[in-house]
């Protein structure tokens, strides 16, 4: 078979939508461990954050809503700014995979001490309930009742308390399925218990209104009860969670996904196919596989996350990703690992593996700083741009959460097993120990450093085990050789994707597969001319300098995980300057130097560009790179280069005189500048984000410097009978009717600030409508310390 059409095969196989047979099961954390390698030590940076942090701080905005004294305040950021408790649920995760993937009593302990704690909360509470969400038996009471006021990012005048709760339901659940606490399950039926009851006088319609605010993977989390109980009125609980304007646009394998909020949808759908696998449903799991393809095949970028400023952009433009600082988000991709962690259990392709493995290497292992440990939230595609790193006492973004989970549970997809056979998936070295069958099988190599691995069979049982080899799609698969006890031999790929080695093992035997790895260009989805490389499965990246890093390390700001640094210019990044076929050729290895190359042929030859080498990205750490490389033919490369400066001249001049700045619609820039509304939506047009309203919204924006003098607002002027009012710290400044007549481009206002409120450091600013019309559709909104046509 060649190389070509094995590639072909498997990606038809993944296409092959709607299997739901439980074919493949996993192994135990606990019975997988991990040898020497740079997962290993990822593990150990992973817990020595882990057990730095204080567990009575991430457990105080529990007790104070179970109405007890905490033992000390809660931890800043998002910890104490309303998502208050959430980090305590990802906390609760991460102890119990930790546990599972070491043995350390240590962490044991923590994790005993965290679900003690929580337990006094929850009898306390008297029906089950817990949570961390401020002053959340209001809304709740309120929700109960059938008071229900849903947004994209709120619930209730609370900052998205379904999703925060979700996470102490998840952390119950792995720390009696990792660590098999049984109080843990007990409190995790409990809580569900509370939630039916909670939604027990709500019609389908009010949990579906409801479900518009961010819920994280409630549905997932009750299907889970359900299979841990065998109860049936989880399952319908699971039902009544999922959210059908998400599910029905995949049921017929219909994209509607661009411009919506991304790591809202993936939680969703692992709960799809969580239900999909307990009932056989092959619609539901289709639809689950329909998503998986769409977004691992059409919308991630090479290193496999996905999203722009954490918003799925459209699949015919990513320029965006190459703009933006708010590149590809981590919670997106722990998800999306989740799901086809799911995907392969009833389907199992080498294809999911292939994603997964490129995710795992070029996104997951990248986002922590190996040697000081923290976190990463975005990893931006922008070339020339930097990424930013959680500290232990500052920063608890939801990156976080998931990040410490990330690296806690290297082991879960190494191997897999189904009947006698046994899959080998990952070429990470490990010992696995398979109780049932008494076998112990070591996995030794330096991969990617090395292209081979090499399996010891250190106990074998006394019976016939079939060895499944997963082939890559990055090889080829007619030069791949395998070898029993040092003999070649030669065993064609069967349709999974998997070589296979069937017989009865001895103690001793070793096994040995090389795989060919070569360099390869990818493309942007788009088709746009940017390109990236790997070597194998693994992406390269240049450095490109040390310099104005600012906010490398995080602070407590609601946007300190955000790298606001200043930006390159694009026309700086050295352009890739030939043909688009023969961007390969523009590489050679380095000599001497493992997984490291030289990138010829760049325009313009300054002093990055001479000699500028590409190395594995996941070895990159506080330093500015580029990952996406411009290419151009001689002819385009002045043209384009002029276009870029203008526009990036536009930017910066725009920028240069801007104090502070929202993009509405958007989570992250809402949510730090204290996003509060009646009656408003959000949406998107024309490639952008916007927010409209039949009564008001409002944000608080920062003047640090008391300069600003003008409020500059970007809109949409496409919709008749609009009214726009506005207010600045109460005092009304502008007033104006919109009959829609400028369409789809993007319009602005500048309004001057009051004199008697511009030198003040926080503005409050609401935007309200008319009785009986809606506002404009608002893109974004500045304070500007000057006119624009004065810089």
């Amino acid at each position: 078979m060649t190389k070509k059409s094995l590639i072909l095969f498997l990606s038809f196989g993944t296409l092959a939508f709607g299997q739901v047979k439980k074919n493949v099961s996993y192994f135990p954390l606990n019975k997988v461990h991990l040898s020497e390698s740079v997962f290993s030590k990822a593990m150990q940076t992973d817990e020595n954050y882990i057990m730095s942090l204080d567990a009575d701080r991430l457990l105080a905005p529990y007790l104070k809503e179970a109405g007890l004294n905490p033992k000390k305040e809660n931890y800043p950021n998002w910890e104490n700014t309303g998502l208050d408790g959430h980090i305590g649920g990802h906390y609760i995760s991460a102890l119990a995979l930790l546990y599972a993937s070491t043995g350390d009593a240590k962490i044991k302990q923590r994790l005993d001490y965290m679900i003690d704690e929580l337990e006094r909360c929850q009898n306390l509470s008297g029906n089950g309930y817990i949570s961390g969400v401020p002053n959340g038996k209001k809304i709740w009471k309120e929700i109960a009742g059938g008071n229900i006021r849903a947004a994209t990012f709120g619930l209730n005048d609370r900052w998205v308390p379904l999703y925060n709760i979700h996470k102490t339901y998840s952390g119950l659940r792995d720390a009696f399925w990792y660590a098999g606490s049984d109080k843990a399950k007990k409190m995790l039926i409990k809580l569900t218990d509370w939630m039916t009851n909670e939604v027990s006088q709500l019609s389908d319609e009010q949990i579906q209104e409801m479900l518009k605010s961010e819920h994280g993977g409630l549905n997932e989390v009750f299907a889970d009860v359900y299979d841990i109980t065998k109860n049936e009125k989880y399952l319908k609980l699971a039902h009544r969670f999922s959210h059908q304007a998400i599910l029905n646009p995949l049921l017929v394998h219909e994209d509607k996904l661009t411009g919506i909020h991304a790591n809202t949808q993936i939680p969703k759908v692992i709960g799809f196919k969580r239900i999909a696998d307990i009932e056989q449903n092959k619609e539901w799991s289709s639809a689950a596989d329909f998503f998986w393809t769409n977004v691992t095949q059409k919308r991630s970028a090479i290193i496999g996350g996905n999203s722009v400023s954490e918003h799925f952009n459209s699949i015919n433009d990513f320029s965006g990703m190459i703009k933006s600082i708010e590149g590809p988000e981590t919670c997106n991709t722990y998800n999306m690992l989740k799901l086809t962690k799911e995907l392969f259990a009833t389907n199992p392709k080498s294809s999911y593996l292939d994603y997964y493995e490129r995710a795992l290497y070029n996104h997951i292992l990248s986002t922590q700083n190996p040697d000081k440990g923290g976190f990463v939230y975005f990893t931006p595609m922008r070339p020339g741009h930097y990424r930013v790193y959680s500290q232990p006492e500052t920063s608890f973004w939801c990156c976080v959460g998931s990040g410490m989970e990330n690296h806690a549970k290297y082991g879960e997809m190494i191997y897999a097993k189904s009947g006698n056979d046994l899959y080998v998936n990952l070429f990470i070295p490990s010992i696995l120990k398979w109780s049932e069958k008494k076998l112990v099988l070591r996995q030794e190599n330096n991969f990617p450093q090395t292209p081979s691995t090499k399996l010891i069979f250190d106990l074998a049982p006394n019976a016939e085990i079939n060895l499944k080899l997963r082939i890559p799609e990055w090889t080829n698969a007619n030069q791949i050789t395998v070898s029993v006890n040092s003999k070649n031999i030669n065993i064609p790929v069967d349709p999974e994707g998997y070589i296979n080695i069937k017989r009865k093992w001895k103690k001793g035997d070793v096994v040995e597969m090389k795989m060919p790895m070569h360099l390869s260009a990818e493309q942007l989805p788009d088709k746009s001319d940017y390109y990236a490389f790997k070597y194998g499965p693994i992406v390269l990246a240049a450095t490109y300098g040390t310099e104005n890093q600012d906010g490398l390390f995080a602070d407590d700001s609601r946007g300190g995980h955000i790298a606001r640094g200043p930006q390159i210019p694009l026309n700086d990044i050295p352009t890739i300057l030939g043909s688009s076929d023969a961007v390969i050729n523009h590489l050679e290895a380095v000599n001497g130097e493992d997984l490291t190359f030289k990138l010829k042929g760049l325009y313009p030859q300054n002093k990055f560009a001479e000699g500028l080498k590409l190395v594995p990205f996941y070895k990159i750490h506080e330093q500015r790179y580029i990952i996406y490389f411009p290419q151009a033919t001689q002819d385009k490369i002045e043209m384009i280069q002029k276009q870029k400066a203008k526009e990036e001249a536009e930017i910066r001049k725009l920028d240069n005189i801007t104090t502070d700045k929202i993009q509405l619609g958007e989570q992250q820039p809402e949510s730090d500048h204290f996003f509060d509304s009646k009656d408003s939506s959000t949406g998107y047009m024309e490639d952008r984000h916007f927010r409209e309203a039949k009564g008001w919204f409002s944000y608080q924006m920062k003047n640090k410097e008391k300069n600003a003098k003008f409020l500059y607002i970007t809109y949409f002027d496409a919709n008749n009978n609009r009214t726009l009012n506005a207010e600045i710290n109460g005092i009304k400044t502008y007033s104006k009717n919109f009959e829609g007549k400028m369409g789809g481009s993007p319009q602005t206002l500048l309004i001057p600030l009051p004199e008697s409120e511009n030198r003040k450091e926080i503005l409050n600013i609401k935007f309200n409508s008319g009785e009986k019309s809606l506002t404009p559709k608002i893109i974004e909104v500045r304070l500007l310390n000057q006119t624009p046509d004065k810089n």
